[in-house]
C-alpha cells in the first residue's frame, strides 16, 4: 500500500546545498518537513546509491519519506519510498513498471496543456511550475505564475505542489487557490539554519 505524503512543505535537495545535502535534509525534517526529494543529476549512481541510503536512514526516524529524482532503478536499492520524474525523463508508465504498485510516483507538469496526458492511475501527484524563473534549473521551462498554477490545480485530479521560486510568502495564495503544497529548493539549500527555514515556511503554510 502507499504511504500518504505530507505534501504542506515539499523539500528537493541542492548538491550546492550551503550546509550539504545531509545537513540541510535533516534540518528540514527537524523543521517539519516530511517529504524530501533527493535530486542530482550528475552524481554517479553508485555515490547517488550511498547517499540516498544515509538519508533513507537519517530521514526514517522522523516519519518523513525520501523521494528520488529520475533515477528509478535505484529507488529499491536505495529504499525509498518514491521516485519523481519530470517531462523529459522516463515515461511514465516505464516508471511505473520499474517501481511497483507500492511505490509513490510524482510528475513535473510545465502548463495546464500537459494535463490531459496525466494518467492519475499511474501518478500520485503533481509538481507544477516554474510559478517564476529559478536559478536553481537554469534549463526550466518558462514561468508559469499564479494565475495558471490556480487553473492546473483546480482542474487536476491529483494534489498538485507549486515548484519554483516560491517563498512563504506564497503560501497562503497557493493554498487558496488549492494547492496541496510548496516544493522549495533555494529556502532551505541557502539558509544558515535549514530547520529554522523549514519552519517559518510550514508556519507559514499553516497560518489561517
Amino acid at each position: 500500500m502507499r504511504r500518504r505524503l505530507d505534501l504542506s512543505v515539499y523539500f528537493i535537495t541542492d548538491p550546492s546545498a550551503r550546509r550539504g545535502v545531509e545537513e540541510a535534509a535533516v534540518g528540514a525534517v527537524r523543521g517539519g518537513v516530511r517529504t524530501v526529494q533527493l535530486r542530482d543529476k550528475t552524481m554517479p549512481d553508485a555515490d547517488f546509491t550511498a547517499l540516498g541510503r544515509r538519508l533513507h536512514a537519517a530521514l526514517a526516524p522522523f516519519g518523513a519519506a525520501l523521494i528520488v529524482n529520475d533515477r528509478a532503478h535505484l529507488a529499491a536499492e536505495i529504499g525509498a519510498d518514491g521516485v519523481h520524474v519530470g517531462q523529459t525523463d522516463a515515461a511514465v508508465a516505464d516508471v511505473r513498471a520499474m517501481i511497483g504498485s507500492d511505490a509513490i510516483l510524482g510528475l513535473s507538469i510545465e502548463n495546464a496543456g500537459q494535463l490531459a496526458a496525466v494518467d492519475p492511475a499511474m501518478v500520485d501527484y503533481l509538481g507544477v511550475g516554474p510559478i517564476r524563473a529559478t536559478a536553481t534549473k537554469p534549463d526550466h521551462a518558462p514561468q508559469i505564475g499564479l494565475a495558471e498554477f490556480a487553473v492546473i490545480a483546480r482542474t487536476a485530479r491529483l494534489p498538485c505542489v507549486a515548484i519554483g521560486g516560491v517563498t512563504a510568502r506564497d503560501a497562503a495564495p497557493i493554498r487558496s487557490v488549492g494547492g496541496a503544497g510548496l516544493a522549495v529548493v533555494s529556502a532551505i539549500c541557502d539558509a544558515d539554519n535549514p530547520e529554522q527555514a523549514a519552519r517559518a515556511l510550514l508556519d507559514a503554510w499553516r497560518r489561517p
